[in-house]
């Protein structure tokens, strides 16, 4: 299947992705105390760009790509208030993110619905996966760090997604098949186990 963005769509997804990697710069680089707009603060919004956008878009897409399989009108739209709080958040070390979400429209089974969200989640798992692949193959520094990022973000977006309450995806899983919602849990735990392994490899 093509994947189509509508020009608003390829918009929120850039700004969400800039938002995020700014926050998750300003919160690696110690937050308020440790902010410096120098080389280090660029190297790490580079890493963040790398690490947490490619699991977000990742997430997103898998999320709009199921849908629209299912015959479901999908498109992502930003939360810029809460893309402002994980900016705002960031200064003091930490992230709180919800930077957007997949809009579905059209009529989708309880079943398919938990599906689609559990998609994003897969998808955060695996990249991951694959950036614990990339550490363990090439033993350059520099690599090896945004390796280390790579995995141990996207477990925690995982993990995060996987909160089973509100509007998060873990609770459309939950509902849908707890088998699946306990695996998923697990696969995130284990990959968060797997970062430490990048680190100290």
């Amino acid at each position: 299947m093509r994947l189509k963005l509508s020009l608003l769509e390829k918009r929120d997804l850039l700004k969400a992705w800039a938002a995020l990697s700014f926050a998750f710069a300003i919160a690696l680089g110690g937050g308020f105390s440790g902010l410096s707009l120098d080389a280090n603060f660029l190297f790490l919004f580079l890493v963040a760009g790398l690490t947490v956008g490619v699991g977000f878009v990742a997430h997103e897409m898998s999320h709009k790509v199921l849908a629209q399989k299912y015959g479901c009108w999908a498109e992502f739209r930003s939360f810029d208030q809460m893309l402002m709080l994980a900016i705002m958040f960031s200064f003091f070390g930490f992230i709180l993110a919800a930077p957007g979400g997949v809009f579905i429209r059209g009529h989708i089974s309880k079943e398919n619905y938990g599906k689609v969200s559990a998609a994003g989640i897969v998808a955060n798992l695996a990249v991951a996966l694959l950036f614990f692949a990339i550490g363990s193959i090439f033993a350059v520094s520099f690599v090896q760090i945004i390796a280390a990022y790579g995995v141990l973000i996207n477990s925690w977006l995982a993990l995060f997604n996987l909160i089973p309450f509100m509007g998060f995806d873990g609770r459309k899983v939950l509902a849908w098949n707890k088998v699946a919602y306990g695996v998923l849990v697990i696969g995130a735990f284990a990959m968060l186990f797997l970062s430490s392994l990048v680190v100290h490899s």
